[in-house]
């Protein structure tokens, strides 16, 4: 028996829910009326300890927009996105409507077909350096979100950064709450629709270099492999803050990903830093005058890992009904 092809909305929301999420949690959901997307955000999959702001969570939600954006241009319709929150809607964070044909881009063809093959790298990195134009592409492509990368090698920054990185996890090994909440996201079996399966950590490093691979994203039962010495590192900033802002972050920081992606680039998180609020703070008057810093992301050349999975659409999305118009 033939099953019917997948539409162009079924693919959009397939790209969606493809997008990051601190621990695999997904915290949002999709309301589809007509033309329009509504995305939400989930508070029930927020991580209360590491997230009780709920930034991480915008900034997954602002990636899962840009997914359904970067999927529906690239079947040739024209998209226009407004992004929020609002006071009266907190947790409405992006309305997405469709507005007529518009012939897709090469760019974003590439972009949305990086889509299905994105996935975090949390193994090691080759020690290979990250080309002056690969560079340039990826800070071209938040910008053209609104957003920026600022590469810390470049800043000055690097050093400082990765002892935040390292004090952040320290603390966190002592907080018995925030090892609950991960306990509870991590080490999931491989079949898991939501949470970071055992197959999706990294080996242990052989000895400590200068950015720490967070504790519980080590699979201890296998061999240490020696990571690269010196990744290359990557904030995500914009101009302006507040959950506004942490949205388009989110989507600058998925078109960076998915550029990375189809330049065969790999990329994982250091999100230690922005978890605790004493190194938060500290980031965030080191980037004073700069920017808004949302994420720092490990960019390199690495192998292949397997996908993490996630759950399925019709468990994150809702058709509203749209009320009868009456006859005139």
């Amino acid at each position: 028996m033939s099953r019917p092809l997948p539409t162009v909305f079924d693919q959009a929301f397939a790209a969606a829910v493809r997008a990051p999420s601190p621990h695999n949690t997904q915290p949002w959901r999709f309301v589809a009326e007509g033309d329009v997307i509504e995305v939400w955000l989930d508070r029930e999959r927020v991580l209360s300890v590491a997230d009780p702001h709920r930034r991480e969570a915008r900034l997954a939600c602002g990636a899962a927009a840009f997914n359904l954006v970067i999927s529906l241009r690239s079947h040739d319709l024209a998209v226009v996105v407004r992004t929020l929150p609002e006071q009266a809607e907190p947790d409405l964070v992006a309305v997405i409507r469709l507005d007529g044909n518009q012939k897709a881009t090469q760019a974003e063809r590439r972009l949305a077909e990086a889509v299905f093959r994105r996935h975090t790298n949390r193994r090691p990195f080759l020690d290979k350096e990250v080309p002056p134009g690969v560079r340039a592409a990826l800070k071209s492509a938040a910008l053209a979100e609104g957003g920026q990368v600022e590469y810390l090698d470049a800043s000055g920054r690097y050093t400082t950064v990765a002892s935040l990185v390292r004090q952040a996890e320290v603390m966190q090994e002592d907080d018995l709450a925030f090892q609950t909440e991960t306990a509870f996201w991590t080490r999931r079996p491989p079949e898991s629709p939501d949470g970071v399966p055992k197959t999706a950590v990294g080996p242990p490093p052989d000895h400590h270099g200068v950015v720490t691979l967070r504790a519980s994203h080590e699979d201890a039962d296998l061999p240490p492999r020696e990571y690269e010495q010196q990744p290359l590192l990557a904030a995500v900033l914009t101009r302006d803050r507040g959950p506004y802002a942490e949205v388009r972050a989110g989507m600058a920081m998925q078109r960076v990903l998915l550029t990375a992606t189809a330049e065969g680039l790999a990329a994982s998180f250091l999100s230690q830093p922005f978890e605790t609020p004493r190194t938060r703070e500290t980031l965030d008057r080191l980037f004073t005058g700069v920017g808004q810093p949302h994420t720092l992301l490990r960019i390199g050349y690495g192998y292949p890992t397997r996908l993490t999975a996630r759950r399925a659409v019709a468990d994150v999305l809702t058709h509203r009904a749209r009320p009868d118009v009456p006859a005139g």
